[in-house]
């Protein structure tokens, strides 16, 4: 059954290297309708050892919701996304791509790996709070989330 269903928090994973951003999502979402906790990692490797529960992430949830920054260090968004995607285990996770980048051929990249959605981050700190409540009222509220279940 979905987490949203039976009122557990949704776990978020967001991952980015940049603290002011992945403070003000944070923020945005703490005042949410929906339970949640988010989880903050500033890279790639770091995000797949969460994922498969690897070195100090042995306890770690399994994310309902993945958020990917593209410019990461040591192992960059597209190639978590491409991983996650190719994981049996991994690959229902729904995922979305929050970049400062506005190319057209990372858009197209994402999708042809099988991100869920693409969202550029407004510079304006106000557009960007609202940007991220938007993700939050659309993928824990409207959306139906697999149940974590292989």
């Amino acid at each position: 059954m979905n987490p949203v269903m039976e009122g557990k928090p949704i776990d978020i994973l967001m991952v980015e290297d940049n603290d002011g951003d992945a403070r003000l999502a944070r923020e945005a979402m703490r005042d949410s309708k929906i339970k949640n906790t988010m989880h903050h990692v500033r890279d790639g490797e770091e995000a797949m050892a969460f994922l498969h529960k690897e070195g100090k992430y042995t306890d770690a949830p399994r994310p309902d919701l993945v958020l990917l920054d593209l410019n990461l260090p040591r192992k960059n968004g597209q190639e978590v996304l491409a991983e996650m995607k190719a994981d049996m285990d991994l690959k229902r996770i729904p995922v979305v791509i929050l970049t400062v980048s506005s190319d057209e051929a990372d858009v197209r990249k994402t999708y042809d790996a099988h991100a869920n959605c693409y969202v550029t981050k407004p510079l304006d700190l106000n557009q960007f709070m609202k940007v991220v409540r938007s993700i939050e009222d659309f993928w824990l509220t409207i959306v139906k989330l697999p149940d974590g279940t292989s």
